[in-house]
């Protein structure tokens, strides 16, 4: 039988409250979680001048979404980890730094390929920012009812932001060039790291372990396998790369685990996932974002190249939606003191599928649907986000806040990549199977010229009158369908995800 660690009881006998610099390192902390976060949706609203400017294929377009949380999620847990060992606030420096560098890099990309690498480095600096924010959250809130007050304001900015990421986006592209939604990243980073400077406090596990490069390795070729495998599946069933993908995925993912058992100091704790209601928040975590990731993603192109708004009047669209999550996210702390945490989180999952039926089944989407829906989708994930991380993190021990941060954290970039793998690939393919070509209009095209909605509708400007109308008639209805059954799917799984947190989260 395991025994608690004396430091956690030392911790939970000296709980204080949060004083005035408390409040302030909060604060400040807000910035890289709102970087982070808006990164994760800002690309959608740019990828209609994106497809013109770089003219990427339907594939490459969602490795440009799907790369940044990928290279998240399969590194959080190891630089979570990396944060205990040499300090959460070193490693936030650090991490600061570098994506303000890739930001750069992203911003005056040359070509598609130049801009997956630079997406996929800001994902890697981006996974040395999340756990450390919210472990350091957990080291200098001590009282719970701070902590659960700091943790409801980290969760509605990290939702949030993720939402602010299309206004911002909009915003930026009425005015400047694509590569903008990534510039804007640097003056944040530069007031960010003299702030944090003078408020944020460094920590650390006092007796880490080693860093298991090993670990790390098994980590990324997990990931990244099983993502090609659901990405193929989607648009060509399951291909031989499909099958290599899973079974490299499954066996990397059996060798990690068994790997964290076996050795002293492991990058994960097993021992947490034995915790039912521990793990039933990290899956309603995932889930939610899965949701959350996948209605981004088409209501960008929707609003831009269906309903014919402008980048900054289509977010604008998304803006109550924005208001709704965060609104939710600290609403939530009142209603669990009335109703039970599983009610809670089960509930939100029902929001979230009745918000893809409101956008998706109620007559031809149009823009109030769209506006409507969002703004349900996101009061179940400002709700969903706030308890799940707090029941996660309340869970832990103090000095294994950043290793427990991680997998919070993983699992969020877990589901903003199977939002765009499974929902983004569903969406393609469904428009892609249905898209009918004039002859006239393939003559002298490339496939690639019809792949995506926005590079479709580009090239009818091309065409006569008539054979254009009838090219972007097509392209709307095509798209109108896959929405419709990307719908189907994610309602769904968020139906599923409300019974499975009913059940785990019984003891919440």
């Amino acid at each position: 039988m395991s025994t608690i660690d004396p430091r956690y009881l030392q911790e939970r006998s000296s709980e204080r409250r949060a004083g005035p610099r408390e409040w302030l390192a909060l604060g400040v902390l807000m910035l890289p979680v709102l970087l982070t976060s808006i990164d994760n949706t800002v690309l959608s609203f740019a990828l209609p001048q994106v497809s013109v400017a770089l003219h990427p294929t339907g594939e490459q377009m969602l490795w440009l979404v799907d790369i940044y949380p990928l290279m998240l999620a399969g590194l959080l847990i190891a630089m979570g980890s990396l944060g205990d060992r040499i300090g959460r606030r070193k490693l936030l420096f650090i991490g600061s730094v570098g994506f303000g560098i890739a930001s750069v890099c992203a911003a005056f990309s040359p070509s598609a390929e130049a801009l997956f690498a630079s997406r996929a480095l800001l994902g890697v600096f981006g996974a040395t920012l999340m756990p450390s924010t919210l472990s350091l959250i957990r080291n200098i809130f001590a009282h719970r009812d701070d902590r659960r007050l700091a943790i409801a304001t980290w969760a509605s900015m990290f939702a949030g932001g993720a939402a602010l990421g299309p206004v911002v986006g909009g915003w930026l592209l009425e005015h400047f060039w694509w590569g903008s939604v990534f510039f804007i990243n640097v003056p944040i980073i530069i007031v960010f790291l003299v702030a944090a400077t003078v408020l944020l406090p460094e920590s650390r596990d006092p007796r880490p372990g080693r860093i298991d490069v090993v670990s790390i390795v098994l980590s990324m070729t997990t990931m990244l396998p099983l993502v090609v495998g659901i990405k193929q599946v989607a648009e060509h069933g399951f291909s031989d790369l499909a099958l290599t993908g899973f079974g490299v995925g499954v066996a990397s993912a059996v060798a990690f685990i068994r790997r964290q058992r076996r050795l002293r100091d492991p990058m994960i704790d097993m021992s947490l996932f034995s915790d039912r209601v521990f793990s039933g928040a990290i899956v309603a975590n995932l889930l939610s974002l899965m949701g959350y990731a996948g209605f981004v993603f088409f209501a960008a192109q929707f609003l831009q190249l269906v309903v014919g708004l402008s980048p900054l009047a289509a977010a604008t669209v998304l803006l109550p939606g924005l208001v709704v999550t965060v609104f939710a996210g600290f609403a939530a702390v009142r209603l669990v003191r009335i109703f039970p945490a599983r009610v809670l989180v089960s509930g939100s999952f029902v929001l979230s599928a009745s918000g893809y039926a409101i956008a998706a089944f109620l007559g031809t989407p149009t823009t109030t649907s769209v506006m409507v829906a969002f703004a349900v989708l996101g009061l179940g994930i400002g709700l969903a986000e706030t308890l799940t991380n707090d029941l996660m993190l309340s869970s832990v021990p103090p000095f294994k806040a950043g290793a427990a941060s991680a997998i919070s954290e993983t699992a969020y970039e877990i589901g903003a990549v199977l939002g765009t793998a499974v929902l983004g690939s569903i969406l393609t393919s469904t428009y892609r199977s249905h898209l009918t070509i004039p002859s006239v209009a393939q003559y002298g095209d490339t496939n690639s010229s019809f792949e995506t909605l926005g590079s479709t509708v580009e090239y009818a400007r091309n065409y006569p009158n008539e054979v254009g109308a009838n090219l972007v008639q097509s392209a709307h209805a095509a798209f109108n369908l896959g929405v419709q059954l990307t719908s189907a799917v994610a309602i769904g799984v968020a139906l599923a995800a409300a019974l499975v947190s009913w059940r785990s989260l019984e003891d919440a």
